[in-house]
């Protein structure tokens, strides 16, 4: 079994929507528009702040103050994090610990800009044992291109078939795909309830931290 397991962040290690729910309708509110619920944020946080926007303002990006509603929304979110709501998914501290005291080595690779993701992690004690994380400003294409997951694959010195990654949208497992890295999908991240996880074709698909651990370590 390799000992090399990535991890993507929002929907998979952190729940983050609590977040995004507060700022997109502190957003809407300044605009005299009606709030979104939690739910349907949850189902769209994944897809990044430009589908945020698209959901909230009922726009796409070719509409004249869509620049503007992103940044603000942004700027809000790094307001947000300094007293951020995200928490940890149960079994996640547990599954980190595990991990670490298996003498595995694992990282984070995100989509996230790191703008927003060093400062977030740094609320998470469990999160400070990891030995990378790869955002979206670290290469040149974000998932599902493979080539930040290449890229904590050359970091960490190990082979792409040497190591696995967990994520909970369709574009981490094709990352995963193109990488020829293991995936594994879980079923408690952020997606449409209509989605079927067996169509994205992961590797394995769980629905609890400790079902990797169990596929890692029994």
């Amino acid at each position: 079994m390799s000992k090399h397991v990535l991890f993507d962040l929002d929907g998979t290690l952190l729940d983050t929507a609590k977040d995004f729910t507060q700022v997109l309708n502190q957003l809407l509110q300044q605009y005299g528009r009606d709030e979104i619920t939690h739910a349907k944020v949850k189902e769209t946080v994944s897809d990044g702040a430009r589908a945020l926007i698209k959901l909230g303002f009922s726009i796409d990006e070719s509409h004249e103050n869509f620049d503007t509603y992103l940044q603000e929304l942004l700027d809000l979110y790094a307001i947000k994090i300094i007293d951020t709501e995200a928490e940890l998914f149960e079994g996640i501290p547990e599954l980190i610990q595990r991990i670490n005291n298996e003498n595995f080595q694992w990282g984070v690779v995100t989509n996230k800009p790191s703008r927003f993701t060093t400062p977030l992690l740094k609320n998470f004690q469990a999160m400070q044992s990891a030995s990378l994380v790869v955002c979206a400003d670290h290469v040149s294409q974000a998932k599902p291109s493979p080539e930040s997951l290449l890229l904590a694959c050359k970091t960490l010195n190990c082979g792409p078939g040497e190591c696995i990654y967990v994520g909970d949208h369709k574009r981490d497992i094709d990352a995963g795909k193109n990488a020829k890295i293991t995936t594994i999908a879980v079923s408690w991240g952020y997606f449409p309830q209509h989605i079927q996880l067996q169509d994205w074709n992961p590797d394995l698909i769980v629905d609890s931290p400790q079902q990797i651990a169990s596929f890692l370590f029994d």
